[in-house]
């Protein structure tokens, strides 16, 4: 992953993280399988796990440790109503970025050949 990747992340991870729990509980290792089952193969498990316990910290989640087949039990991570509004304002906050970026980018574009000989048919 670039460092201009990793620098976007950083601002957006929790969102996404919050989005994982929305859908369903986890404990940090399935969180870190969902990101990359999802593209982010480049996150460190050490980067969610710090995530986790900002997210603890802040209450955006609930917390039930789970007994484990391996080891001490696991901490399993449930989106609470705190953190259900945290994430909605995260997706409002997204699509108003997302939307003025994609108009920033349509109109600093530059044209091609193909869009300059259709320009006018519509």
């Amino acid at each position: 992953m670039g460092k201009q990747m990793t620098e976007m992340l950083k601002g957006t991870l929790e969102g996404i993280v919050l989005a994982l729990l929305a859908s369903q509980p986890a404990y940090g290792y399935e969180i870190t399988a969902r990101l990359r089952e999802r593209g982010f193969s480049d996150i460190a498990e050490g980067t969610v796990y710090a995530l986790l316990v900002r997210i603890e910290q802040r209450g955006y989640v609930d917390v039930e440790k789970v007994p484990s087949e391996k080891g001490p039990p696991r901490k399993v991570y449930s989106l609470n109503a705190q953190g259900r509004g945290y994430l909605d304002e995260f997706w409002t906050t997204w699509g108003f970025l997302a939307d003025r970026i994609a108009e920033l980018h349509h109109r600093t574009e530059p044209k091609r050949d193909d869009d300059a000989q259709h320009e006018g048919e519509d």
